[in-house]
């Protein structure tokens, strides 16, 4: 789904370990299985002899060859382009040990990002009252990724209304349905019912407003009026307007519920979300310590409801994969069965000290297909591809190519 790939035979084996199998900790499984891919591309540039961003875009995908569909929208290559220009990479040379700071030696690699931008059925229930206030409500959660705030901002919006007149509410079973948080698809699915909740309200205002047979929207479409600043008004004759508590104190509170599917038409498509990640390593030569100098995450991810905490998360997830390629394994006692590192006391997790430079940003993309919000859903992309990039980049560093995570002094030296 990432590379042109006309000829392709694929196999597997399955083999018996004595591990615990990989759960949400490290979501989502394309972190295991984009690390493999990537190093895979890394190794087969330095083979070819190609630069390898240059590698990348020579085996540019516009179709998802699993499924032998089109994307939805597909702006990867903006974010190779974007995300070089912001590291620097044009500067890069390609011998590997090239490149270094008196004892440390300097490397930049990077790797490719994918993770599917789905949908789940969803629903949302919006109120507005006789205080002019608008409650939307829905039975989702906020596990930190800002939630509350995303729905705040697509309800205000879709009702014309400022934020401090807009409440959410949410994590109660007796809500309106909504999946699990997880999948990256929180905004697609329960913004999206929330959406089309405020959509459905608008239309009972309009209604309402109808009522009288002298009224100036008498005969209006819902296309045809417009919500701005707590009104409703005509396009055509914007003079013709009314507030939205003036309808409520006729009519008595108004509320809608609205449960959502994915649409048919992301049937013919494969839908996902993409980003390009620089990383820059520093390497002691004698010690074999790697610290991560810098980072630089590019990421095509739809409609972006709020940058601010969208970028939060991919840093977030920029951490963890760091974590990932550096710091993080559970050490297992094979004679007793059981683990050696079961708490923070000994399971090693990139803290402040471990994480230098990071540069999260979002390329412009337009999808009018994945959803009505064109929203794709960042929760997850921000980890995938970055355990490769710093593997990729610590080859660059010293040449030696260390293909079993994390990558520590022992396996350097």
């Amino acid at each position: 789904m990432l590379y042109q790939c006309p000829n392709v035979k694929l196999d597997y084996q399955l083999v018996p370990l004595d591990v615990y199998t990989p759960l949400d900790m490290r979501a989502p499984g394309a972190t295991i299985g984009v690390f493999a891919l990537e190093c895979a591309m890394d190794e087969l540039a330095y083979a070819a002899g190609v630069d390898p961003l240059a590698l990348r875009l020579t085996n540019y995908a516009e179709r998802n060859g699993n499924e032998d569909k089109p994307y939805s929208s597909k702006e990867l290559r903006q974010c190779y382009e974007q995300g070089a220009e912001r590291f620097g990479w044009s500067r890069r040379s390609m011998e590997p040990r090239s490149m270094r700071d008196g004892h440390q030696l300097i490397g930049w690699g990077l790797a490719t990002g994918v993770w599917e931008a789905m949908q789940m059925p969803a629903s949302a229930k919006a109120c507005l009252g006789p205080d002019g206030r608008l409650v939307v409500s829905s039975a989702t959660a906020d596990i930190g990724t800002g939630t509350y705030t995303v729905m705040t901002q697509i309800a205000a919006a879709a009702m014309g209304l400022p934020m401090d007149r807009v409440e959410f509410r949410l994590g109660d079973s007796s809500l309106s349905q909504a999946p699990l948080e997880g999948g990256s698809f929180t905004v697609s699915s329960v913004g999206s019912a929330v959406q089309q909740a405020c959509e459905a309200l608008r239309q009972k205002f309009l209604d309402a407003a109808q009522q009288s047979p002298v009224s100036p929207f008498t005969g209006a479409k819902l296309e045809e009026v417009e919500f701005m600043d707590g009104r409703m008004r005509l396009k055509a004759n914007p003079e013709h307007d009314v507030a939205l508590e003036q309808i409520v104190a006729v009519s008595g509170a108004l509320e809608a519920e609205v449960s959502v599917e994915p649409g048919e038409k992301r049937n013919e498509y494969a839908t996902a979300t993409h980003s390009a990640i620089f990383v820059e390593v520093r390497v002691d030569e004698a010690l074999g310590t790697v610290r991560v100098s810098r980072v630089v995450s590019a990421v095509a991810a739809g409609r972006v409801v709020n940058p601010k905490t969208a970028g939060n998360q991919i840093a977030g997830g920029v951490v963890w994969g760091i974590g990932q390629a550096l710091h993080e394994e559970t050490m297992i006692d094979h004679k007793l069965g059981r683990y050696m590192n079961h708490n923070l006391s000994e399971y090693h997790v990139p803290v402040n000290a471990d994480i230098g430079e990071i540069d999260a940003f979002f390329v412009e993309e337009n999808d009018e297909i994945v959803n009505a919000l064109g929203s794709k859903g960042v929760g997850e992309i921000g980890i995938v591809g970055v355990g490769a990039a710093v593997a990729n980049a610590i080859f660059h560093a010293t040449g030696k190519r260390v293909r079993d995570l994390p990558i520590t002094m022992d396996k350097l030296l």
